[in-house]
């Protein structure tokens, strides 16, 4: 099992920046992968971005040289930096586990990107 809880979401204006972080109930080195997801309204949800338990990386095509990925594993913690944001990249963002070939997903965090 894991547990995840997201903070960090807001408004913002255009080409400003936030960091979102994801707090985990266990090493999230012990975790096979995590990411974040994001879900605009009438949309699907789609990747942003994940990090393996080894630390390699992998983006969505839009967010590419803006948003990054990073953990800090004495927190238990994964951020999602994002910068130069866009109206665009106005949705709801959820962090990701995947474990033992189990999703686990937190509650959502709301980011709003005003022009």
């Amino acid at each position: 099992q894991v547990q995840l809880v997201e903070s960090g979401g807001g408004l913002v204006q255009v080409g400003g920046s936030l960091r979102l972080s994801c707090a985990a109930s266990r090493s999230i080195f012990s975790i096979y992968a995590m990411g974040w997801y994001r879900q605009a309204p009438g949309k699907q949800r789609e990747l942003v971005a994940r990090i393996s338990g080894v630390g390699s990386t992998n983006y969505a095509d839009s967010v590419k040289g803006r948003f990054t990925i990073s953990r800090d594993g004495a927190k238990n913690t994964v951020y999602l930096q994002m910068n130069s944001l866009k109206p665009e990249d106005t949705a709801v963002y959820y962090c990701h586990a995947l474990q033992d070939w189990n999703d686990y997903w937190g509650q959502g965090t709301q980011v709003t990107v005003s022009s």
